[in-house]
């Protein structure tokens, strides 16, 4: 459970896969540890984790995990929905996602690193990092959230109020590029109502639709199409009922297009939007410590996978937080 008590530091939320992907692409794979196992991606991840926390100087964090990739509610209302990302290989299991076979082990290193460090994992059955990304930012009462992804998706849950604000952290251009959003930014830059961006940007996203995810969109409707749609009727919902509302200010051709893409819109909202009530499990308090919980593991596991620079990093992280 979150703690109830404000502190001074925000909560840091952090989209566990999203990062370590993009840590494996970014460190070469030739980097090792002794016994030859890979550990680019371990290693980068711990980096962006020491960065993050001296940047943000959290008093909470939690890495959230995805326990089911690709949820079957999702595949049930758009069958398409993350398709191109399934291993057709030969042998892969059923519903297995593609991930690259030297980072596969790499996830089970962070997360003993993790452990030893204590700092805290959140997970939901059935779910994705998304919908625990959501919960937790949702359900905060006490601390500023920022949650940090690569995921644009995760822009919906801005909001200034009701209090505590919630930030996103934007990394899909790296983490020394990543953007600071709030419902202003998110307006700013996608065209939607300032007062209402988190849930505009959802309804947005559904109707524009995401390649990444597989949501192939309204047929020509587009992403300044899709927002200036958004502004004008207030939600996805009320743009659907205008459809068939001769006074609705809609051009015959968008009537069209909208009627026709009318199945696909109903199912995408909910796959776009995020679980904010979903069952969340954490691994132990999502307080930061200032010390690592077990420090002499901590240090093997740094000599095991040659991670000592960046595993110091964290730990000076950590206590430089707690100063």
């Amino acid at each position: 459970m979150t703690s109830a008590a404000s502190s001074q530091g925000p909560l840091l939320l952090l989209d566990g896969a999203s990062l370590w992907f993009r840590a494996f692409h970014a460190i070469p794979e030739k980097i090792t540890a002794p016994d030859g196992r890979s550990v680019n991606a371990l290693r980068g991840f711990t980096d962006m984790v020491a960065s993050l926390i001296t940047k943000h100087r959290p008093s909470r964090l939690v890495v959230c995990l995805d326990l089911d990739w690709r949820p079957r509610f999702r595949v049930d209302l758009v069958p398409t929905y993350k398709t191109h990302r399934l291993d057709t290989s030969e042998g892969a299991a059923p519903g297995a996602e593609v991930v690259p076979d030297r980072l596969t082990p790499q996830v089970a290193m962070i997360l003993e690193v993790l452990a030893a460090a204590g700092i805290a994992t959140g997970g939901a059955d059935g779910l994705e990092a998304d919908d625990v990304l959501g919960t937790l930012a949702t359900r905060e009462r006490a601390d500023e959230v920022v949650v940090v992804s690569g995921d644009r998706d995760l822009l919906q849950l801005v909001r200034d109020t009701p209090a505590p604000p919630v930030r996103v952290l934007y990394t899909g251009r790296g983490l020394a590029k990543a953007e600071l959003f709030g419902p202003a930014e998110v307006a700013a830059k996608y065209g939607v109502p300032q007062g209402n961006a988190g849930p505009a940007y959802a309804d947005m996203a559904a109707l524009r639709g995401d390649a990444s995810d597989g949501l192939p969109g309204a047929a020509g409707i587009g992403e300044k199409t899709a927002a200036t749609l958004i502004t004008r009727f207030g939600s996805l919902e009320a743009l659907i009922a205008a459809v068939d509302d001769p006074a609705a200010d809609l051009a015959q051709g968008m009537r069209a297009k909208l009627r026709a893409a009318g199945t696909y819109l109903a199912a995408a909202a909910p796959v776009v939007r995020v679980v904010r009530d979903a069952d969340v499990t954490l691994s132990g308090p999502d307080t930061l410590p200032t010390l690592p919980a077990h420090h002499e593991r901590l240090r093997e596991l740094a000599l095991a996978y040659n991670a000592e620079s960046p595993i110091t990093r964290l730990i000076t992280a950590l206590e430089t937080t707690g100063s």
